[in-house]
């Protein structure tokens, strides 16, 4: 069976149409979504990360209430920025985060997306070191973050402590057993996917990739799974690695469906700029159930995929948003995609 769960950007905006018009409308709403989508039959929450936004930021918070309040979803994100992160105090907030679950976490991760603001890690007190990258820092934080999570001991303890240590040294708490087997890299492009592979990390790619190959967008990505599931067995890990994709995909079933999203029935792939670079943008799914199902059939990355996320327009609330769920989860179950 193939997951599937939502994305949500967690936008919010004082504007009168918008159904979450506060930080608070937001994260409740988010919550509420979760509910929601479990209830239906759905397989996971994520949300994603941005700062210096009027989006969702700080993200276990957020986690550990959609984790008390469920109990059988995935929950995670797409994706934490990680030029922002404290490795080691972000383990012990997603060891945390985690056990309220009951080890449900799927925790993506990446370099990150554009920003804000320019350079926006350093008001975070983050620089790159001499003769590294922002990417490069990115990849060293997540390095330290990854080796901490194997939850050994690394800490000398002091010999007056105030409370009484275990013998040797000292690792971080809480920890989560089997967290480390539940990260995920963000990757944009073929060559991060690999990466992503050789450090053990499961594949999460999203709706667009940082390089134009002249091939359709599904093509490119499905390739990039491809490519990960190879430099995986050559890795020689000693397990299943899972991979997802998100997809924006609307049925158009309602008066309101085809009011909001009717005219991208079409949509196409597009070819654009990315920080300075060319740049693969996937198109929304928009059509009739029947017609969904055969456009559907045809994208070969979903195929590849064992996790599909569904990008929701969160600021049509949560009602419109659950109601794109559910009707999304009815054509997965159609045999000609086989996905239910």
């Amino acid at each position: 069976m193939k997951r599937i769960g939502f994305l949500s950007f967690g936008h919010w905006t004082p504007h009168p149409q918008s159904a979450a018009q506060s930080a608070s409308d937001v994260l409740l709403q988010s919550i509420d979504l979760a509910v929601a989508t479990e209830e239906l039959g759905g397989d996971g929450a994520y949300f994603r990360v941005h700062h210096f936004a009027r989006q969702l930021a700080s993200p276990f918070p957020l986690l550990a209430a959609v984790g008390a309040r469920t109990k059988r979803i995935e929950i995670g994100t797409g994706v934490i920025d990680m030029r922002y992160e404290n490795p080691l105090y972000m383990v012990e907030d997603a060891g945390a985060a985690d056990l309220i679950s009951g080890g449900r976490l799927q925790l993506g991760i990446s370099r990150g997306s554009p920003e804000q603001v320019i350079e926006g890690y350093g008001y975070f007190g983050y620089q790159p070191a001499e003769g590294e990258t922002d990417a490069d820092m990115a990849r060293r934080h997540t390095a330290a973050f990854l080796q901490a999570l194997e939850g050994e001991g690394f800490a000398e303890p002091s010999p007056r402590p105030m409370f009484p240590n275990p013998p040797g040294l000292l690792r971080l708490e809480p920890h989560s057993e089997g967290l480390r087997e539940r990260i995920w890299w963000g990757a944009g492009s073929r060559a991060t996917a690999e990466w992503a592979a050789g450090q053990g990390m499961n594949l999460m790619s999203s709706t667009l990739l940082t390089e134009d190959a002249g091939v359709p967008f599904h093509q490119l990505q499905a390739e990039q799974i491809r490519l990960f599931h190879d430099a995986w067995t050559a890795a020689g890990h000693h397990r299943e690695p899972r991979t997802s994709v998100s997809r924006s995909i609307f049925p158009l079933v309602s008066e309101q469906d085809h009011a909001y999203f009717g005219l991208e029935r079409r949509s196409a792939d597009q070819v654009g700029m990315l920080e300075g670079g060319r740049a693969t943008f996937g198109k929304t799914y928009a059509a009739e159930p029947e017609e969904l199902v055969r456009q559907l059939a045809q994208d070969e990355a979903i195929a590849a995929a064992d996790t599909l996320l569904l990008t929701v327009p969160n600021q049509l609330g949560v009602d419109y948003c659950a109601h794109i769920i559910e009707q999304v989860l009815e054509v997965a179950k159609d045999p000609a995609l086989g996905w239910r």
